[in-house]
């Protein structure tokens, strides 16, 4: 049985198989777990570091490859077929259809502009030791009205949402305790957001500004690499 292979894999980097599982589910469920989030992932993080070839291994069997950050101290999980960036791309993968995170046209539009002004820190040096980048919140809504001529959503529960479902794809922090109605407001963009909209997809933005409607086009790749039903 291959649970007494694994579990044998796994005795000799002091671990059980209920550990490994533990660990399998979490990055399946969320597609990505940053060791800075929280003591629990900070906790997986660390069981990825001595597990890793094993993990790798075992969801390359259904073509699921996995982007490492040592540096920001983050893992990613991509679907089969998706690209990923630093790897080379997977000639004979499949096409990207599957196991894609439905992303609204309002959170695709607030991913792009967070990568834009992540990448515009990082060029000024405003990034902490981190990797992260502190935007005002009336910073972010600005910079959504001149790039894609769109708006934060105007009810406090829709846009605790949709932060909160950003938060999950560890793209942003943001202090549930804040009024996200209020200007002072302020947002931290995790390094993450790096790995999941590409330079080209960035580029592409900047250079051509896409009609709204073509918004779910331009953000494909990034889109591809989250599973369907990420739950908090």
């Amino acid at each position: 049985m291959i649970d007494t292979v694994i579990a044998e894999q796994l005795e000799d980097l002091g671990l059980e198989l209920r550990e490994f599982s533990e660990l399998l589910i979490r990055l399946l469920g969320y597609s990505v777990i940053c060791r800075d989030e929280s003591q629990v992932e900070a906790t997986l993080y660390d069981r990825y570091l001595l597990c890793s070839e094993l993990v790798e291994d075992y969801l390359a069997v259904i073509g699921v490859r996995i982007q490492h950050d040592r540096q920001f101290q983050f893992v990613r999980l991509f679907p089969p077929g998706a690209e990923v960036p630093g790897l080379a791309d997977d000639e004979h993968g499949p096409f990207q259809g599957g196991f894609r995170a439905r992303l609204s046209q309002q959170d695709v539009a607030v991913i792009l502009v967070l990568r834009a002004e992540y990448e515009k820190s990082l060029r000024e040096g405003q990034v902490d030791d981190k990797g992260r980048v502190l935007l005002p919140l009336e910073a972010l809504a600005i910079a959504l009205k001149n790039l894609l001529n769109r708006s934060l959503p105007e009810a406090q529960l829709e846009r605790r949402a949709l932060f909160r479902r950003l938060s999950q794809l560890r793209l942003v922090q943001f202090n549930a305790d804040d009024d996200l109605q209020q200007e002072d407001s302020w947002l931290s963009i995790q390094p993450a957001i790096t790995s999941f909209v590409s330079e080209a997809v960035l580029s592409e933005m900047m250079n051509d500004l896409p009609a709204p409607a073509e918004l779910s086009s331009l953000v494909d790749d990034a889109a591809s690499s989250l599973f369907d039903g990420e739950e908090a």
